[in-house]
Order: structure tokens, then C-alpha cells, then sequence
């Protein structure tokens, strides 16, 4: 009797492990729900202020850094460690692509580094 009520448990489907689906309506997925991809520019340090706010709203930016660098390298690098502080913060991501742009991401993006995630 105990023998049969133990196997009656193993063989119902806790309601933990069955899996669900959620149905998605057309009309939810219009443009609004769009993922933002801006490109910027970083002109000065306090450029940098705008650009984390467009981050935190949701923004993938692709970020020039050109100008910034050959104007003054130091501001440079005080503007993308902020970026890099903002990014971790809200378990975003931040990456260079080559010497004129960095990209940025929000938590619901990574940037594919051509490994594992």
C-alpha cells in the first residue's frame, strides 16, 4: 500500500516541472516593442552623462570614440571606464570595436565575442 501511494508520486508531474508556453498576440508585438540601436558620438566627457542614460533606458549604442581620442586621451578613458561602471551596474555589456567604437548594451543583450557566452 505505502509501496503504491510512493509510485503514484513518482508518476504524477510535479506542477514545478511542467513546461509552459505562453502565447504571444500579434498585435503586442508592434513597433513599440522594438529594441532602440543608436549610434553617438563621444565629443567630450560630459557627453557621457547622455549616453548612460540611453543605456539605462534600454539602448543598444554603438559609440564613436574617435574624436574623444584624438582631442584628449585621458578624458577618453574617464568617460569609458564611467560607461564600463554603468554597463556592469545594470549587468549590461561593453566592448571595443576596433580603435574608433565601443558598443553598449543593456542586460537583455551580450555582445558575441566569437566564444561561449
Amino acid at each position: 500500500m505505502v509501496l503504491g501511494k510512493m509510485l503514484d508520486k513518482v508518476k504524477q508531474p510535479k506542477a514545478e516541472d511542467a513546461e509552459e508556453f505562453v502565447e504571444l498576440d500579434e498585435k503586442a508585438l508592434n513597433e513599440d516593442n522594438r529594441i532602440g540601436v543608436r549610434i553617438e558620438t563621444l565629443r567630450d566627457f560630459i557627453d557621457t552623462d547622455r549616453i548612460q542614460q540611453m543605456v539605462r533606458e534600454g539602448s543598444v549604442i554603438f559609440l564613436r570614440i574617435k574624436d574623444l581620442r584624438n582631442k584628449d586621451v585621458t578624458e577618453l578613458k574617464r568617460s569609458v571606464e564611467k560607461l564600463k561602471k554603468t554597463c556592469v551596474a545594470m549587468n549590461g555589456d561593453i566592448a571595443g570595436i576596433d580603435e574608433d567604437f565601443l558598443v553598449l548594451t543593456p542586460k537583455f543583450a551580450r555582445v558575441y565575442r566569437g566564444q561561449g557566452i
